[in-house]
């Protein structure tokens, strides 16, 4: 089978693998999509494990069935998702999965998901495969785990209807934050973003006002919202520009989402007093749980986001490079999907 090998973000190369064996309590799915994730380009990430197959956003049919799968079965049309809490840990029984130790170091995708076949194993396979209903495409089933993850983080923040929110970036987790407000009637939600496309993106997909970083925020945002700043303010780009400029843009009672975080060991500082006099929360997320994977797949299905507006470029397994420079150079492209078994 072909596979695209990650070495870096100008090296991903097709290569050819022999299609992975089963074991009892396995599958193998056929992936007919993967996503490409901002995380796959993120080099220093991502550099520290290659040569190795990236690919977590996926969809396909399953082929093979191991002998003590009962709830799967050949032929179904799935989403699975790489990581998966234990749900018996410390953590998961406080409803933290996405801290649980199990999730953060068993990845059951091997050899990942941008390949022609993929075998999924472990607890990834008893909670983290769904069944597609059969109006629900590939490309649109390779959107629940990145739509379970900001699923995740509106409910870390207890998104409200009356709120203004404020969204910094508006990559593909920053227009779902927008199109996921939006399904929840929020009415105010302004953007920042340096691309111009993505700014007309966010405003087509919800927010009243898309701005570039560098206009006067902060006042625009009082125009708006009749003196006030953002209710919630989610970072969606990890950069330190951003992370600086949330402090600066919070109401009071208000509460930060960082959803994206700069790189490590870049910090910023903090004068904590106005946050501890003005009652303002700081939260973070990562990745999704198995409940924000099914409310995903309920969202998608049911019609309440529009996820297939989101698909700019489809690729080939055979020019998976030319996805990656894409998605790396961040130009006149929103979410890109690869298929391996091509159109």
């Amino acid at each position: 089978m072909l596979v695209g090998m990650y070495y870096n973000n100008k090296k991903v190369e097709v290569e050819e693998l022999p299609i992975p064996e089963i074991g009892p309590d396995d599958i193998l799915i056929k992936v007919f999509a993967s996503g490409i994730c901002g995380s796959d380009v993120l080099e220093w990430y991502r550099i520290k494990k290659a040569p190795i197959v990236l690919g977590h956003e996926i969809a396909g049919e399953i082929v093979e069935v191991g002998k003590n799968i009962k709830h799967l079965k050949k032929g179904d049309r799935v989403f699975a998702t790489h990581h998966v809490p234990c749900e018996v840990c410390y953590f998961c029984k406080r409803g933290h999965e996405t801290a649980c130790e199990i999730f953060h170091t068993k990845n059951n995708f091997y050899p990942g998901g941008f390949s022609q076949f993929l075998r999924v194993s472990g607890r990834s396979v008893q909670t983290g495969t769904l069944v597609l209903p059969d109006y629900v495409s590939y490309e649109e089933g390779s959107f629940i785990e990145p739509l379970g993850t900001v699923v995740r983080g509106l409910r870390a923040i207890d998104l409200q209807e009356e709120d203004t929110v404020m969204v910094l970036g508006c990559g593909i987790a920053g227009l779902l934050m927008i199109k996921l407000a939006k399904a929840k009637s929020v009415k105010k939600i302004v953007a920042t973003d340096i691309n111009d496309f993505r700014l007309k993106a966010a405003e087509r997909f919800g927010a009243i006002c898309a701005l570039k970083p560098d206009d006067k925020i902060e006042e625009i945002l009082k125009e708006i919202n009749e003196g006030r700043l953002a209710d919630k303010v989610i970072v969606c780009a990890g950069v330190l520009s951003a992370a600086r400029q949330s402090l600066r843009l919070v109401e009071r009672g208000g509460t930060i989402l960082f959803f994206a975080v700069p790189n490590p060991g870049e910090l910023v500082e903090i004068d904590f007093t106005p946050f501890w006099r003005n009652d303002i929360s700081i939260k973070t997320c990562y990745g999704a749980a198995p409940v924000d994977n099914k409310t995903a797949l309920e969202l998608i299905s049911k019609k309440h986001i529009n996820v297939a507006e989101l698909i700019t470029h489809k690729f080939n397994i055979t020019e998976i490079q030319k996805g990656f420079d894409m998605a790396a150079q961040g130009g006149d492209c929103l979410k890109i999907i690869i298929e391996p078994f091509g159109n």
